[in-house]
């Protein structure tokens, strides 16, 4: 197991190093392989990109982002504007294009409401509004209203998981509880962990995917 320092070293090294993020603001603390990311950036993607920048280092085990947004006056929008943005985003989309979500704003903080018949599509709608310029937060209240059957979606994701050709397909565990999935057991890297998830939520009827999957370093 790598030890903390040279994990904080190589986390603030990659931060650097990738053109997506401003890092002059952000904070990184490090305690047994678990990365803290603390600090300010200026727009709801800078948080999500310093956590997918976090993953690629080796050693990390999990990560807290404690990363605040804090939006200057250049990037501020009003309400009606990201809900506009958000409407157009969604029906732009061919993921969403067809389904019934309505995005409500306010003071920058935008609800996903609706309904869609896979959980992909929950997910995809809430990657399309996080970019919007002056997006503080999102909340993904849509409902998935496929019907599902246990024993299938277990089989399912069973099959996909062998189709990827994991390592540690047979050290994953899949429990299924209404149209929710808990993803348990250990993995090689981030990737195979996103590679998993992304299998769970193909499965139709899925609403939640629980992530209790470890990184085995």
């Amino acid at each position: 197991m790598r030890c903390d320092t040279d994990i904080r070293r190589d986390v603030e090294a990659e931060l650097q190093w990738d053109p997506s993020i401003d890092d002059r603001k952000i904070g990184i603390i490090v305690n047994d392989g678990i990365v803290t990311l603390t600090g300010e950036v200026t727009h709801l993607t800078g948080r999500w990109a310093a956590e997918e920048i976090a993953k690629r280092v080796s050693g990390v085990r999990a990560i807290a982002n404690e990363i605040q947004v804090k939006i200057p006056w250049s990037g501020i929008r009003s309400d009606a504007e990201i809900a506009e943005a958000a409407a157009d985003a969604l029906r732009w989309n061919v993921a969403t294009a067809t389904s019934s979500i309505t995005p409500i704003v306010n003071e920058g903080c935008v609800t996903l409401s609706g309904k869609v018949m896979w959980g992909f599509q929950k997910h995809a709608a809430e990657h399309l509004v996080r970019p919007l310029l002056g997006v503080r937060h999102v909340t993904n209240d849509i409902m998935v209203t496929s019907s599902i059957k246990v024993a299938d979606v277990k089989q399912d994701i069973e099959e996909a998981l062998k189709r990827l050709a994991l390592r540690e397909a047979k050290e994953i565990h899949v429990k299924v509880d209404d149209a929710t999935i808990t993803l348990s057991g250990q993995v090689h890297s981030w990737q195979e962990q996103s590679d998993v998830v992304a299998a769970a939520w193909a499965i139709a009827g899925i609403e939640h995917v629980e992530n209790r999957l470890q990184v085995r370093q």
